[in-house]
């Protein structure tokens, strides 16, 4: 098995990510079974780093809980600035992204793995951060980018952690109390977060069994919690 490869794609904001929760004593690039962790923290929890969605974790993160408990970072980009080079290196601009990021945001991430945070020994942590996005102008990238890559991403700013272990972690992002319905709506205007955003969280959390659907009035599913 070629471990170089995961290591020869990682962005800086993984490979901080990486050596930050395994620690002075840990190790980083460990072997579990046909997998690769990040690595092991010197209490021997799993780290696994995981920037993008959780769906291509299931069997790995399966694999390492036979072994030990499993601990997953996922970077939530409070705000992103973005700086463009061209091919030789010069830098041509900075701008900031309109976009940002919040908690509800893990939902994006576990929407093909919803079954996932209720796995045995399994935290999953979020920390939420700004970053820096390098991109470079060299007409490969997507057309949405105008052909401009993204060559890397770092850390700026650490603004904290949100720990997610057990099902009141999850039910707080629902402040309904248990017997009262929402709907999509109901919950999007209630915390100011966007509908589709909203219909994510719902869809794992049904999924989680922490929510469940009531009824359907009009075209409006009705929901209440399930604790």
């Amino acid at each position: 098995m070629n471990n170089s490869i995961g290591i020869k794609n990682e962005s800086s904001l993984h490979r901080t990510l990486k050596f930050q929760y395994v620690g002075p004593g840990g190790k980083t690039e460990e072997a579990v079974g046909e997998y690769i962790a990040d690595g092991i923290n010197s209490c021997g929890e799993y780290i696994e780093v995981q920037t993008g969605s959780f769906g291509p974790l299931k069997k790995k993160i399966k694999e390492f809980t036979s072994c030990g408990k499993v601990r997953i970072i996922h970077p939530i980009v409070v705000s992103k600035k973005i700086e463009v080079y061209a091919q030789d290196g010069t830098f041509l601009y900075r701008r900031k992204s309109p976009k940002k990021g919040s908690p509800w945001d893990i939902f994006n991430a576990l929407l093909y793995a919803p079954e996932l945070p209720l796995t045995k020994g399994v935290t999953i942590e979020l920390v939420m951060a700004d970053i820096i996005e390098k991109r470079v102008k060299n007409g490969k990238g997507s057309w949405r980018r105008g052909g401009i890559s993204i060559q890397d991403k770092e850390l700026s700013v650490w603004h904290g952690r949100i720990t997610l272990n057990k099902k009141a972690d999850y039910l707080r992002f629902i402040p309904f109390k248990k017997g009262e319905e929402f709907t999509v709506s109901s919950l999007s205007q209630q915390t100011g977060i966007k509908k589709p955003t909203v219909q994510k969280a719902l869809y794992v959390l049904t999924k989680m069994k922490l929510v469940k659907r009531v009824c359907k009035k009009k075209n409006a599913w009705i929901y209440e919690k399930n604790s």
